[in-house]
């Protein structure tokens, strides 16, 4: 096993660099464009709850309805949907930029979920108090709630991170580049073994960077 792995790191070192590079390409910008969405959407369901500082439910229930929907869509059939979207958007359903669209609304319910679970873990009575000061609802978001929970928003963000190098590999294997075209290519369609071995590797080896990393910021910004 170890000489099929170095054996690919060999014979097929750009290869797997430049896959590696789309992989890192392709999640970059998903998470960015996710967290862009789902932060406001997040922050929006909790605070038009009812009771809380900009209350109205009829429009929650419908966002949560959006939300939850878009959660349910497996990501095949999203990246299949999506394709005249992406073509609009970039010219392309092939290639790792046409990725990129579907991996960014697969990801943006599940960053507003974790953001929504995060910011209701903040103590009810400093927002009470901001609002008693006179804070308007922008201020209470702003100055409050994402301050307090950011370590949560952190950690959630690093969740739909490892969900999405999932789905780059999933994006890969109907054309989307990065290791997950490079393992289906080489790895399954010429039995590589050594291809296939190293692929997986770089794939464990993101999911515990990207962890660590989030974990690491976590605690950093948790001064509690």
């Amino acid at each position: 096993m170890v000489t099929e792995l170095v054996k690919a790191l060999t014979e097929f070192g750009p290869d797997i660099v430049e896959a590696t590079g789309q992989t890192l390409y392709m999640v970059g910008l998903a998470i960015l464009f996710a967290t862009l969405a789902g932060v406001p959407i997040g922050t929006l369901l909790v605070v038009m709850d009812r009771g809380h500082i900009a209350a109205f439910p009829p429009l929650r229930a419908v966002l949560a309805f959006v939300v939850n929907t878009g959660r349910s869509v497996p990501f095949i059939i999203l990246l299949i949907a999506l394709a005249p979207f992406t073509r609009l958007l970039v010219g392309t359903s092939l290639g790792t930029a046409a990725a990129v669209p579907p991996m960014a609304v697969a990801a943006t319910p599940l960053v507003a979920r974790v953001v929504e679970t995060a910011l209701r873990e903040v103590d009810r009575g400093t927002i009470d108090a901001a609002v008693a000061m006179g804070a308007s609802p922008w201020q209470v978001v702003r100055k409050v709630l994402l301050p307090e929970a950011l370590p949560a928003v952190v950690l959630g963000v690093t969740i739909a991170t490892v969900g999405l190098i999932e789905f780059s590999a999933v994006a890969g294997a109907v054309g989307g580049g990065g290791l997950g075209d490079l393992a289906f290519r080489m790895g399954y369609q010429r039995w590589e073994a050594g291809v296939l071995l190293a692929c997986v590797v770089l794939l464990v080896a993101l999911v515990q960077a990207v962890q660590w990393a989030g974990e690491s910021l976590a605690r950093r910004l948790n001064h509690r």
